[in-house]
């Protein structure tokens, strides 16, 4: 893989006034409350002064960043704004006249992109699998055909599809996709040239998850709003929107425990979420950019966290005991070293290189990433396996190593191990959050195979292995 291009300078916790222990204590807390994170990078002052991933998660590699994606959106609805072509009042029924459905309510017909960006459109929970049920082919239609039990702008809901309608909006009054637009105004001025994007299968990108970017990219992404839009000597978003989306424009429905104090309940703004001390872009499974003006700090992360969001708290519980004041060298020269040696464990076990064995895939476990029957074949090959799942699916596996491979475009990389008459394997699709552990047991001749956190999007990992992945949420 080509060598990433530096699109942040790099410095020293000590010199930006950060302590390196505070960071340490960061790292230290996520590992306590079983955060499984897959990289974390933090900005003071716009210098990385910390960086770190947990192989075989790497610095080149984009990861799907689930909701995050909303945020970016949010800013190519400012952007078309800011050239004329769109307003905060403009109805969905006059940009997008042909999604329009024939028995749409009055309340259907009121909705502006002001409700869209806020999600106050009246729906209660998220639209996205009933819009999707009532119409498979055309989800702006779908949603609007979905009731609206709460007059619009009175309470938010977290809702997919409004984000998706923004998307399209962006796309009918550009005549360009969502892609190219930011590509062309955001990501190539800012040197970002490694942008992907998921899409549902006409072709069009999720616009409310999808996008795939480096740990870095995210973390640039912060210092651009924390700069107020301005990227070096260009205005690359204007300053009036990042000031209007980054604050708050409804509260939220209180955290389930009650509290007021989690950051997830603090309100929310034009797809970002308010935090106590800033705002953050928040996405499935643990993918954050936080952005603390007060602190002059932003704090990228990706993981695969199957706990209630607590990441943007963590942080400022954290690292805002550690700001202006720092440690010694050594100290920063500790950190660094235990970042360089971030890595989640490989399958523990021998190599047993001479054994072969053939297995039959019981796929009736829910959300199988493999069909039901799919023979599976385990070969050894050079101090590692082959593993052949069906005539179709090849996926190299290291011992103690991983190793990668890219059967239908996308990589995937695996390790594993023999425990006894039982061969593991965990296949990492390293371009998102997710992992499939294979068991195969030899002398029953079954196997299978389980996510460790289900995506959200299809539980297929032949879709995962696919460039662009092309799908949409299953819909029971």
């Amino acid at each position: 893989m080509p060598a990433q291009r530096s699109l942040l300078p790099r410095s020293t916790p000590v010199a930006s006034g950060i302590s390196s222990r505070a960071v340490a204590a960061l790292l230290d807390r996520l590992e306590a409350e079983s955060v499984e994170c897959h990289s974390i990078m933090v900005v003071r002052h716009g210098h990385v002064v910390a960086e770190g991933w947990w192989a075989p998660y790497s610095a080149e590699r984009p990861h799907l960043l689930y909701s995050v994606t909303k945020s970016f959106t949010s800013v190519a609805v400012g952007l078309v704004i800011s050239d004329g072509l769109l307003s905060l009042d403009d109805r969905v029924v006059d940009v997008l006249p042909d999604h329009v459905p024939a028995d749409i309510s009055e309340q259907g017909r009121r909705l502006t992109v002001h409700h869209l960006l806020s999600m106050t459109t009246g729906h209660r929970t998220d639209s996205l699998a009933e819009a999707w049920q009532l119409e498979p082919d055309d989800l702006v239609k779908g949603f609007l055909r979905v009731p609206f039990p709460e007059a619009e702008g009175t309470l938010h809901a977290y809702d997919n599809p409004t984000t998706y309608i923004l998307a399209r909006m962006v796309e009918r009054v550009t005549g360009r996709s969502l892609p190219e637009l930011l590509d062309d105004r955001l990501f190539n001025p800012m040197g970002v040239d490694h942008a992907e994007w998921d899409r549902v299968g006409s072709g069009a990108v999720f616009g409310f998850h999808g996008l795939h970017l480096t740990t870095e990219a995210v973390a640039a992404f912060g210092v651009l709003l924390l700069r107020g839009g301005r990227w070096g000597d260009r205005q690359l978003v204007p300053r009036e929107w990042v000031e209007l989306a980054t604050r708050q424009h409804i509260e939220v429905l209180q955290a389930g425990d009650g509290s007021q104090d989690a950051d997830s309940a603090r309100g929310y703004g034009y797809q970002f979420w308010m935090s106590r001390h800033g705002y953050y872009a928040d996405g499935a499974y643990g993918q954050h950019c936080v952005v603390v003006p007060s602190l002059d700090l932003v704090v990228a992360v990706t993981s695969a966290n199957t706990q209630t969001s607590t990441v943007p708290d963590i942080i400022w519980e954290c690292l805002a005991p550690g700001m202006d004041h720092p440690g010694s060298a050594r100290d920063d020269e500790i950190l660094a070293d235990r970042l360089w040696r971030l890595s989640l464990s490989p399958v523990p076990g021998s190599a047993a290189e001479q054994r072969s064995v053939k297995a039959r895939l019981d796929g009736t476990v829910m959300d199988s990433p493999l069909p039901d029957g799919t023979t599976v074949a385990v070969d050894p090959v050079d101090g590692g396996w082959l593993l052949r799942f069906g005539s179709s699916l090849d996926v190299d596996v290291g011992h103690g190593e991983w190793r990668e491979s890219s059967p239908l475009g996308r990589p995937v990389v695996a390790a594993g191990a023999w425990q006894g008459s039982t061969f593991v394997a965990d296949l990492w699709v390293i371009t998102t959050p997710h992992r499939v552990r294979l068991v195969v047991d030899a002398d029953a001749g079954t196997a299978v195979a389980t996510w460790s956190t289900v995506p959200l999007s299809s539980p297929s990992l032949a879709s995962h292995l696919r460039s662009p992945l092309m799908t949409r949420p299953d819909v029971a």
